[in-house]
């Protein structure tokens, strides 16, 4: 399904019982699959029907039961906010009062389908004729088609005046190879546009890579980097006159909601490693908040160059993974080796932060077997490769060595 024309026709009722039909098809079948359908069914309706069951198969990750009733392109697949992180977005702007948003780039809909579940009427633009195609079919297929409005357009050329806010998504992605690009000016349109774009309205939100340098980041602007069960998935761009601060940097973490703003906190002394060992949540690293988190847990660095938190005692927090340690020793495998058979370690989760090890390597070496388990930390302190052995938090061990 690469055209308009073949994508209408999955509109139609032919093609609506073909993706009924689809739902749940396996693609190891498809070739048996194609040939069964494509004796009551046009060739070309068969393979739109086949790409986009591909595609909705592909979604689920990201819409989750809704990516059975919408309809994606490829690009729109890899490129579109995950239904969390939309929905997240979404309550904020809603929570600053706007009513209404011109979304910018607005793909296959998903950021325009989760702000209109909040109440809030879309003004969606996209170039792609193919990508709004999709975003009006999405509308009407969740029930949303009177809070959204479809408009094929240069965003650039989009008059936003009379919205409450404006939010773009620039394209990061290459159209040749697929790959992401890095420099924000080399976004489609550039981000230097957005960003002109956010300060005429009166609230604005900017989607960007979670990678962005900070030096690169507006000092008129809030970013806020968001994570989503442990994974770091975008960072945005924040502008407006209330509940935004200028240059403040926050980490969001989904699914339970925490969200940090920074304090701009120094980075805490490096000391001795403790009985505790606290892993930041990626969101709390690409923000630069481990200051804030060693704060609240009245915790340490390792290490001055290492996101590691250590601390002597146990004090929860949701922005980062506690662990109990039992043994800190120089990197040594045949120690490592020897220690994991003495205490029958049969699985060891590997982690690595600051060493050049690589954890797969290491694993083979290792030769594991045992009814036990064990977290393994390669990394610094003071400046020197060690590896720390412990348990998460909640598992049942005695800390201390």
């Amino acid at each position: 399904m690469t055209d308009p024309d073949s994508f209408a026709a999955l509109l139609t009722p032919e093609g609506q019982a073909l993706l009924d039909a689809l739902h749940d098809y396996d693609p190891a079948d498809e070739l048996a699959t194609a040939t069964r359908l494509r004796r009551d069914h046009p060739a070309a309706l068969v393979s739109a029907a086949l790409g986009q069951a591909r595609l909705r198969q592909r979604a689920a990750a990201k819409f989750g039961a809704d990516a059975r009733r919408m309809y994606f392109t490829p690009n729109g697949v890899e490129q579109s906010t995950r239904t969390a992180v939309a929905g997240h977005r979404a309550a904020r702007l809603a929570a600053l009062g706007v009513r209404s948003v011109a979304d910018l780039c607005a793909g296959i809909g998903g950021d325009a389908l989760a702000l209109a579940r909040a109440g809030i009427r879309v003004l969606a633009v996209d170039r792609d004729p193919l990508a709004c195609a999709a975003a009006r079919a999405n509308a009407e297929a969740l029930g949303l088609a009177e809070l959204i409005e479809v408009r094929c357009a240069d965003v650039t050329g989009t008059d936003t005046a009379g919205y409450d806010a404006v939010f773009v998504d620039p394209a990061r992605r290459t159209k040749a190879r697929g790959g992401r690009i890095f420099d924000p000016e080399a976004y489609s349109p550039p981000l230097s546009w957005a960003i002109g774009a956010a300060r005429t309205a009166p609230y604005a939100a900017l989607k960007i890579a979670p990678g962005v340098p900070h030096e690169a980041l507006p000092a008129d602007a809030e970013t806020e980097w968001i994570s989503d069960g442990g994974d770091v998935k975008e960072a945005v761009l924040w502008f407006g006159p209330g509940g935004v601060r200028p240059g403040g940097r926050r980490a969001t973490l989904l699914p339970a909601g925490d969200s940090l703003l920074g304090a701009d906190l120094p980075d805490p002394e490096p000391g001795p490693v403790g009985d505790w060992l606290y892993e930041p949540d990626g969101a709390v690293i690409r923000a630069h908040l481990v200051a804030d988190v060693a704060r609240q847990v009245g915790g340490r660095l390792i290490d001055p160059t290492i996101a590691y938190v250590t601390a002597d005692a146990l004090t929860p927090t949701p922005y980062a993974t506690a662990y109990a340690i039992t043994d800190v020793l120089p990197f040594h495998v045949k120690k490592l080796r020897a220690l994991l058979r003495e205490r029958e370690v049969g699985v060891a989760v590997i982690k690595k932060r600051g060493s050049a090890v690589e954890p797969e390597e290491l694993r083979r070496k290792l030769k594991l077997s045992g009814r036990n388990t064990c977290t393994v930390f390669l990394t610094r302190v003071a400046g020197a490769p060690a590896m720390l052995l412990g348990h998460p938090a909640h598992a049942q061990v005695t800390p201390g060595r």
